[in-house]
């Protein structure tokens, strides 16, 4: 049960979270998906502020989490991370994820804001994608918050607006550091990702910026909010909290 909360309005805030559909690296071969604590941060943060949130996926149906970000993976690499292992462990989890609705089969203008989650999939799966522009382009030209975390923001960097020009271009925004891929790429000691978040946020003329390999960061440059990578999610959340006004 959520915390008691007091609200202005009668009707919560409505929030989409988007998480990818399993894939294929094509550099590594190995199965990819979203990275559990980047859902269940920042959704733990609004459902306790009192929002409605709806978890929809490109293709819609089953989802699945990167292995590292699973707490109960053998590798350990997450075993920290007790929000999500209690998320995961519910019926309730299983059932959310066993079925997400496809994104295009939605009624966006329900929403109040949008927020796209990262993983390893996105960085296969989300850039060409052209329901989840046209979503991400829908909220932004409807003056709604509009996030991305971590290689969630990989969704972001071909999106173009009704006048041509690309949504990051001139917006200061944050996403997987160069730093953090060379430190991933050593730890397994192979190239993880097919290009890099980082190089191609500057091609389109963003201002990237970082808050150190590692850390906790989020930026919101008016209603356009990015976080950095899987430790950001709580602050992304902060951020359209804030952004929303409630």
């Amino acid at each position: 049960m959520a915390a008691a909360i007091d609200r202005t309005t009668t009707t919560p805030k409505r929030i989409l979270m988007v998480v990818a559909n399993p894939a294929t690296s094509t550099t590594t071969g190995w199965p990819v998906g979203f990275w559990a604590s980047e859902l269940f941060h920042p959704l733990y943060e609004f459902t306790e502020t009192g929002y409605d949130v709806t978890v929809a996926s490109p293709d819609g149906g089953r989802v699945e989490v990167d292995a590292l970000s699973d707490p109960r993976d053998a590798s350990g690499y997450s075993a920290a991370d007790v929000l999500s292992l209690g998320y995961l462990s519910s019926d309730e989890c299983a059932a959310l994820l066993n079925d997400t609705p496809r994104l295009a089969e939605l009624d966006l203008d329900l929403y109040d804001a949008i927020v796209v989650c990262g993983g390893q999939s996105p960085m296969f799966t989300f850039r060409d994608n052209a329901d989840l522009k046209a979503a991400l382009i829908r909220f932004y030209e409807a003056e709604k918050p509009t996030a991305a975390l971590c290689h969630g923001v990989s969704a972001l960097i071909d999106v173009q607006l009704s006048d041509g020009s690309f949504l990051v271009e001139g917006r200061s925004v944050t996403g997987f550091a160069n730093s953090e891929e060379e430190a991933a790429d050593e730890a397994v000691g192979t190239k993880v990702m097919p290009w890099h978040i980082e190089d191609a946020l500057r091609e389109r003329a963003a201002n990237y910026v970082e808050g150190g390999r590692w850390k906790a960061f989020a930026i919101r440059d008016g209603r356009l909010i990015t976080g950095q990578q899987q430790y950001s999610g709580r602050k992304v959340a902060a951020l359209v909290i804030e952004a929303l006004g409630v």
